[in-house]
């Protein structure tokens, strides 16, 4: 049977359990030491050790009452500090994945811009305006805008004359300026600025 400072602990737990915040100091401080450096082997921060600790205690004042009448709280003591130390683990992995993923859309997503009504209706109009070109002219377009294809490559490739390309990519801006009108600023800041 183990003692603290000369008190059997079952003693001292007893007394505990109904208030004393003598008993409950000198457990306490029994413990505490050996808890914060099992606790620091587990989450590798003497801070956030002594914090899981004293939390647990403050816990442990807290529900004093149903705690049941043993001789002996080490156990009890390890189990619970290391069941809150892995929890923190869990919690701290959790935290960092959702922050981690949270940044990556962020700064990937369109669902996080702050322009994303203003920008989606763009789009949507830029689907429209792409809608009403012919399709040859809007497969040239495409060649040389989206692909990066030069004019003499696109010629080649279709077996057009560069001239036909030339003309056909102007038509395509004629029209897209027209259906686009009113949003070339924005078309601008996206970086379309051929419009």
């Amino acid at each position: 049977m183990s003692t603290i400072k000369g008190i059997e602990e079952k003693i001292l737990i007893d007394r505990f359990i109904e208030g004393d915040k003598t008993a409950f100091e000198l457990i306490f401080r029994f413990y505490y030491q050996g808890l914060v450096i099992f606790t620091k082997q587990i989450v590798l921060d003497i801070e956030e050790a002594e914090e899981i600790v004293q939390d647990f205690f403050v816990q442990i004042w807290i529900a004093r009452k149903k705690i049941k009448k043993t001789s002996s709280l080490k156990n009890y003591f390890f189990i619970s500090v290391k069941n809150r130390a892995l929890n923190f683990l869990k919690k701290a992995r959790v935290e960092e994945q959702t922050l981690s993923e949270l940044k990556r859309l962020i700064e990937s997503d369109m669902l996080y811009n702050p322009d994303l009504f203003v920008i989606s209706e763009l789009q949507e109009k830029i689907k429209k305006a792409f809608a009403k070109l012919p399709p040859r002219t809007r497969e040239i377009f495409q060649l040389s805008r989206n692909q990066g294809f030069s004019n003499d490559e696109i010629a080649s490739k279709l077996n057009l004359s560069k001239r036909t390309i030339e003309t056909q990519i102007s038509n395509a801006l004629k029209i897209l300026r027209i259906e686009l009108k009113g949003y070339q600023f924005l078309l601008l800041i996206i970086g379309i600025s051929d419009f």
